[in-house]
């Protein structure tokens, strides 16, 4: 079976970068046509320099990046230093990258990779906010029927906000560009809180990771050790959750998941809650449903595919 064409929307962001990792660690099952990077975690700037480091470390450079979006649709930016550092991947110095940005915008990029391949063969897996690709959608409605399918990683049902009482911070950033992206009609799933939280860092796992005594495993752990710090503080834990792998953990192992079909819709007008994900899990509206999202994870299946991938780079 030929591997799944994928293209990784992105704000790297710690917990993106280890998502794009195991994404290059998974050739056999995943092809990366291109990586788009949007505003988010931190500026444009920032985001398109970091995807094109992961890159370099993980040794793709041929991979290529593409610059997208610099704020939301609607919105002022609203970026996350204060979790991932100044660089959106403080932990450990690495050089600068010296790959360059491909040519075409990010927004443009999308449409020519859905439009260029087979009709259902790309998925798009957005790991932040949902400009580009709710820009590429209304530019190009098309493409919406010549996609797989949207993974993303978003939102919140029981898990509530992280960045307000209400709203996960993917969502909030650009609530009208996930607006867009849910009544889109594409097949969607939606890696939210919920699951998100209960994929926690250990101890255990870092030195784990750390044992593999590779330049990427030390990375890897340099980040996660400076990433975590900030959720194991706000909610208590024993660790950080981690965010974005269970997108691509979602393509490669499914069966470690479980989730409901349902409706989502997202809350753009009120001040309260702007940015929240309306989730209908138990089914109280006739709304009919528009997405698959996930509410649970085998957690050690997820970080023992996650080592078993660290350790090919």
């Amino acid at each position: 079976m030929p591997p799944r064409k994928i293209i990784i929307d992105t704000d790297p962001g710690q917990d993106d970068a280890v998502a794009i990792l195991l994404a290059l660690a998974s050739p056999e099952e995943l092809e990366v046509l291109a990586i788009t990077a949007v505003a988010g975690n931190v500026p444009l700037d920032k985001t398109s320099r970091n995807a094109r480091v992961i890159c370099e470390l993980a040794g793709k450079p041929d991979v290529p990046v593409h610059e997208g979006c610099d704020r939301p649709m609607e919105r002022v930016l609203v970026t996350a230093e204060h979790v991932h550092g100044a660089s959106g991947l403080d932990g450990i110095e690495l050089p600068e990258p010296t790959m360059p940005v491909a040519d075409l915008h990010a927004v443009e990029a999308i449409i020519h990779h859905v439009r260029r391949e087979p009709r259902g063969s790309v998925t798009l897996c957005p790991l932040g906010p949902l400009t580009n690709v709710a820009t590429a959608l209304t530019r190009a409605p098309d493409i919406a029927e010549r996609l797989a399918g949207i993974a993303l990683m978003g939102g919140a049902y029981f898990e509530v906000g992280n960045v307000t009482p209400a709203a996960e911070f993917n969502i909030y950033v650009d609530p009208e560009a996930a607006d867009i992206v849910m009544k889109s009609g594409v097949d969607i799933t939606i890696l939210p809180l919920d699951v998100t939280h209960k994929a926690l860092i250990t101890r255990d796992w870092l030195d784990r990771i750390e044992a593999l005594g590779t330049p990427v495993s030390k990375v890897v752990c340099a980040w996660l050790d400076f990433y975590e710090r900030f959720d194991v503080e706000k909610y208590g834990g024993a660790g950080g959750p981690l965010h974005d792998p269970c997108v691509i953990a979602w393509l490669l192992r499914p069966e470690l998941f479980s989730g409901r079909r349902i409706n989502v819709e997202i809350e753009c007008q009120s001040d309260l809650t702007r940015g929240m994900t309306v989730a209908d899990w138990w089914g109280v509206t006739d709304r009919a449903a528009n997405a698959l999202f996930i509410g649970d994870i085998d957690a050690d299946g997820f970080f023992d595919l996650l080592a078993e991938r660290v350790a090919r780079l």
